[in-house]
């Protein structure tokens, strides 16, 4: 593994250091003044990478961008950052790299497929994926990373689009310790909340539970909003005495899953943008997977990870996670 303290030159004079420090802030992190600062490679423009690597780039870091759909490059593009034809070119021009990809195969063809990053990577580099997949393939991706002399470190996320856009996602990580604080200058960027949980999987293991968790929450605020709603509660006043009550929770009060109840939320839009339900469904999946490996007890969970599967099949993939409400609503065998 790369040393934990080092000292970088680069033609452009760019100069980070890594070490066991932690930066006094977030906002110190962002802020502070370099020699000059080299590009960080971007992979995955969807949904949540998009508003990300937009940030980044507001805080003066230029980019060098792939993604698989060519159309999801063109603003970018358009206001002068570099594109180019692969993850492997990608790993050509940049040191730093970010993935954000939808899937554990995803997150595997970028780093080792054909002409993926490991093919051109640079020894040294710090390769970040703030994805969401299996913790257990994000082990064997930083196996193969460190076999080229370079950091991988996962880093997924939790927020949502909003918290994207915004710059206050939260980054669960997981790596080396002695590269957190080279990690932390560009999730900084991007995130008010980072958080360092391990060994290299901690991260993805810390975003699974969460994942898990809102899930069910989600189900369960929908419940209650559903059967309030058809005591003759109305639902505005319903999630008001809510979220001034025990029953209180981040699905009720900050993304209700109502039509009508909260403005620029999913369920305010006929349920587009956010979390998709296909990718709440993969997550849950994950944390099947992973009770079952460690003989894990996850009864709700497991039925969450029904729930949602059933959704999918009947028209639900593209919604948000929040139109388990509106299934609810329309599934007569409930």
């Amino acid at each position: 593994m790369a040393a934990s303290l080092r000292l970088r030159a680069a033609a452009s004079g760019f100069w980070y250091w890594s070490g066991r420090r932690r930066a006094a802030g977030l906002t110190e992190v962002c802020s502070r003044s370099m020699a000059s600062k080299t590009p960080v490679g971007f992979i995955g423009l969807g949904n949540m990478g998009n508003p990300m690597a937009k940030n980044l780039m507001k805080h003066g870091y230029p980019l060098i961008i792939y993604d698989v759909f060519p159309d999801a490059c063109k603003e970018f593009q358009e206001a002068g950052e570099q594109v180019v034809s692969s993850p492997a070119d990608v790993a050509e021009k940049a040191d730093r790299i970010i993935t954000m990809l939808p899937t554990s195969d995803n997150a595997v063809e970028a780093y080792s497929g054909a002409n993926g990053i490991l093919k051109k990577v640079k020894k040294g580099s710090l390769l970040i994926d703030s994805s969401t997949i299996d913790p257990s393939v994000s082990k064997e991706l930083a196996k193969e990373v460190e076999k080229m002399g370079a950091v991988f470190m996962d880093a997924p996320v939790s927020g949502g689009v909003g918290a994207a856009r915004s710059g206050n996602l939260t980054f669960m990580v997981g790596g080396v310790e002695d590269e957190f604080a080279a990690a932390q200058e560009l999730l900084g960027c991007m995130g008010s909340s980072v958080l360092y949980c391990g060994a290299v999987g901690t991260g993805q293991a810390a975003k699974i539970c969460n994942n898990m968790l809102l899930a069910i929450s989600m189900i369960g605020t929908a419940e209650a909003m559903n059967l309030g709603i058809r005591l003759g509660l109305d639902p505005k006043l319903l999630a008001k005495i809510l979220n001034m009550s025990s029953g209180r929770c981040w699905s009720s009060d900050t993304y209700n899953p109502v039509p009508g109840v909260m403005d620029g939320v999913p369920s305010a839009n006929n349920y587009q943008g956010g979390f998709g339900t296909t990718l709440m469904a993969k997550d849950l999946g994950l944390a099947q997977d992973s009770a079952t490996n460690t003989k894990s007890p996850i009864l709700l969970g497991s039925l969450a990870h029904q729930i949602y599967r059933m959704m999918c099949a009947k028209g639900y993939s593209k919604k948000d996670f929040s139109s388990v409400f509106q299934y609810l609503r329309e599934e007569e065998t409930f």
